[in-house]
């Protein structure tokens, strides 16, 4: 018995050699990662019940806090439960900035700090609301829920190019109790801001020219104007404006009714971009037009002179006793077609036009051909909503407004000079005069800088370019005769030191008294080589006055050249 207890006593207390004795030679080549010649230690007690009192606090603590949930405030929970809702609602995205062609923003957002709250749209003026446009607002109902849940355009840029620069909402589910107190709240699609535009307008000019027009307007008593400069060579717009305007913001917030009503009330119709829609007699402006006519035909030869003595006659076809007299606006004497086109003789048109004694016209069907030829009587596809065509008139447009009363020998005379039924846009005549600037290529206008299909703008309208090929001598002719305006003729105001610039004025008298005119001038710049064509009207202005749409072109080139030199470069 006591032999066993010593064996088992002996096996545990049992000490192999090599755990006693240490190999003093071989120090330093123990397996340190295998614990050689370390001494294990057992983990301390006070680490023990360290552990063991860290799970019994954590225990503790989850405990408690779920008997406070499940039991003390279990009751709250779940009424919380049965009456908070799960709402999508939409975070709305900001609009695309829109810049003039230097990066200057003509349109931009204004952000509340809410990030549910809506972006209001601020933009540059005045001068810039008929090109600019203005939005709609997203509208909730009584109820607050939205109805029209993203921006609109509905004018201008704004509605032209809404589906580029709206941008696309995001949304979040938020939690709402009984209340309408928001418990919880979380995004699920981040919204996407719309893409920026840059447009070709020089906010600088356009701003002056602006100015100009209105000071005018108001110190002469012109109903309104409108004027715009473009790039001859690519059909990009520099400056389109057009007085009364609306004031953008005051339309996309909708709130001041008072101011509204009075832009919807004043007869100078405020809501007009006149440079797209305004439809004017043109009077003596379409005159370079009547002339490449006559060249191409044959008609006249440019040295040819025609005498003006102020005025024709010819015999009357309802009295045949009397005569029909057809007036110029003064006796210019001897003008051949380039001092004609200088003096602006209305003899002269009479004559080519429709033809008088030995001298043989064009004839309406002809003066409507090439007068449609440089793109007048109709859209010229700019890239703005609501553009108007013009109108030239001709038998079949006589038979329908005049009850079946035939065409004329007097009506062709009237067409040939601008009058008569002959309607026009200010973009329409520059667009025109513009394809005389070059030479005959007939341009696109358009408000988007540089080329579409690196931008990507899927929604602008094809930039067309028609060729008109006529004789490059027949044009020069036109230039000379537009030139010698400047230096001595109707346009004399515009012989500026700093740049040659050769223009077409016209004025033509409205209603039956012609005791009210629009005033034009058309033309382009340098004379040589070309770079901008310009058209301003001015709109029924009182016929004794001497202020005129030169005079409004005049301040614009002498402010651009203190102020934007470069564009006579």
């Amino acid at each position: 018995m006591i032999r066993r207890i010593f064996k088992r006593n002996n096996k545990k207390l049992l000490v192999d050699p090599d755990e006693i004795f240490l190999d003093s030679t071989n120090l330093e080549n123990f397996d340190r990662q295998q614990f050689e010649g370390r001494i294990e230690k057992p983990i301390p007690q006070k680490t023990i019940n360290f552990l063991g009192a860290f799970f019994v606090i954590t225990i503790l603590i989850f405990t408690v806090r779920l008997s406070y949930l499940q039991i003390q405030k279990g009751s709250v929970y779940r009424q919380r439960s049965e009456n908070n809702t799960l709402e999508k609602v939409n975070i709305f995205a900001d609009r695309g900035i829109i810049y003039d062609r230097n990066k200057k923003e003509l349109v931009w957002n204004n952000k509340g700090e809410d990030l549910l709250s809506i972006s209001t749209r601020t933009y540059m003026s005045p001068g810039f609301s008929h090109v600019l446009g203005y939005v709609s607002y997203p509208t909730k109902d009584s109820a607050g829920v939205y109805w029209q849940n993203e921006f609109i355009g509905k004018d201008g840029l704004e509605k032209e190019y809404n589906d580029k620069i709206k941008g696309e909402n995001g949304s979040k589910i938020i939690e709402i109790d009984a209340v309408g107190k928001i418990h919880s709240e979380n995004i699920i699609n981040a919204p996407k801001r719309g893409n920026d535009l840059t447009t070709s307008i020089d906010s600088r000019i356009q701003s002056k020219l602006f100015t100009f027009i209105k000071n005018s307007s108001e110190k002469n008593h012109f109903t309104g104007g409108a004027g715009i400069l473009m790039d001859v060579e690519n059909g990009e717009i520099i400056a389109s404006t057009s007085f009364p305007e609306y004031d953008s913001e005051i339309l996309s917030l909708g709130k001041d009714t008072d101011k509204i009503n009075k832009y919807i009330s004043d007869k100078r119709k405020f809501f007009l971009d006149r440079n797209i829609s305004g439809l004017y007699t043109p009077g003596s402006i379409v005159k370079p037009f009547l002339a490449l006519g006559a060249l191409v035909e044959n008609i006249i030869d440019p040295s040819k002179k025609i005498l003006s003595t102020g005025s024709i006659s010819i015999p009357n076809p309802y009295f045949p006793d009397q005569k029909s007299v057809f007036k110029d606006w003064k006796a210019h004497g001897w003008t051949d077609m380039m001092q004609a086109l200088a003096v602006s003789s209305d003899v002269y048109f009479y004559s080519i036009g429709g033809g008088y004694e030995g001298q043989r016209g064009l004839g309406i069907t002809n003066i409507e051909k090439y007068i449609r030829l440089f793109g007048i009587g109709k859209v010229t596809g700019v890239d703005l909503p609501d553009e108007k065509g013009g109108t030239i008139p001709n038998p079949e447009w006589k038979i329908k407004n005049f009850a079946g009363d035939p065409w004329r020998i007097g009506d062709t005379y009237h067409t040939a000079i601008g009058q008569y039924g002959f309607q026009v846009t200010p973009i329409e005549m520059v667009r025109a005069i513009s394809s005389i600037a070059n030479y005959g290529k007939l341009l696109t206008p358009h408000f988007i800088l540089g080329d579409t299909e690196k931008e990507n703008l899927h929604s602008i309208k094809v930039r067309q370019v028609s060729i008109i090929d006529l004789k490059r001598e027949y044009f020069d002719v036109v230039h000379s005769g537009m030139r010698q305006a400047v230096t001595y003729g109707t346009a004399l105001a515009l012989n500026v030191p700093y740049v040659k610039v050769a223009a077409k004025t016209g004025t033509a008298q409205l209603g039956t008294n012609k005791n009210k005119v629009n005033s034009w001038v058309v033309g382009f710049f340098p004379d040589k080589n070309p770079t901008y064509a310009f058209t301003i009207v001015m709109e029924a202005g009182p016929s004794t006055g001497s202020a005129d749409a030169s005079s409004v072109m005049r301040e614009l080139l002498d402010w651009m050249s203190v102020n934007t030199p470069e564009y006579f470069k």
